[in-house]
């Protein structure tokens, strides 16, 4: 019953981790607090992919949703051990959007944003790779959005920590309940032919 209990935990941090990222992907869409950037289509594509909002936000309900209901599915169910092998595939799941969540935030980092500058709607740092991020006074070639590589950089930068978060605490129940699924069963086994 303690996996349980460890699982319950889990799925509770992952809440405030899911919403967070959610935030920050809509933020990402009003750059300067302005939502004129996406009438316009001014934004960078990888906005568009919603790491934040689907991979570490929408995908994290299944895994929160099996995590907090272990305990009633067992008193229902009966046995723990398939209660811990739904949570394995619920883990699979948050593994795979924080995942994503991950992956498309780096993409975005390293291309970084798009923005006005003197040759037009451009993302002018896309071919540098990571160089731009230490070269801040290349920063001001975006003109508009104002300050748009410092709220790229920060939000993205928040997303990789968020989902990064996300895969730890869906690995180690992944963990978790594969130990349970496989050796309970063997230890049921074990103090069966014990007692008889």
């Amino acid at each position: 019953m303690c996996s349980l209990g460890f699982a319950r935990s889990l799925g509770f941090a992952l809440i405030p981790l899911a919403t967070c990222c959610i935030v920050a992907n809509v933020l990402l869409f009003i750059p300067d607090g302005q939502v004129t950037y996406v009438q316009d289509d001014h934004l960078t594509k990888y906005v568009w992919y919603f790491m934040g909002i689907g991979g570490g936000g929408v995908a994290m309900l299944i895994p929160v949703t099996v995590f907090l209901g272990m305990g009633k599915c067992v008193d229902s169910c009966g046995t723990e051990s398939c209660v811990m092998c739904g949570s394995v595939i619920a883990a699979l799941v948050g593994i795979a959007g924080s995942g994503y969540c991950f992956l498309i935030s780096a993409v975005a980092l390293l291309k970084g944003p798009y923005c006005f500058t003197a040759l037009g709607w451009i993302s002018p740092f896309e071919n540098d790779g990571p160089q731009y991020l230490f070269a801040q006074k290349r920063w001001s070639d975006c003109i508009q959005p104002k300050h748009i590589v410092e709220w790229n950089v920060t939000l993205l930068s928040i997303l990789l920590g968020l989902s990064t978060l996300e895969f730890i605490i869906c690995f180690l129940q992944f963990i978790s309940g594969l130990v349970s699924a496989v050796c309970r069963p063997c230890c049921y086994k074990q103090e069966y032919s014990l007692n008889a």
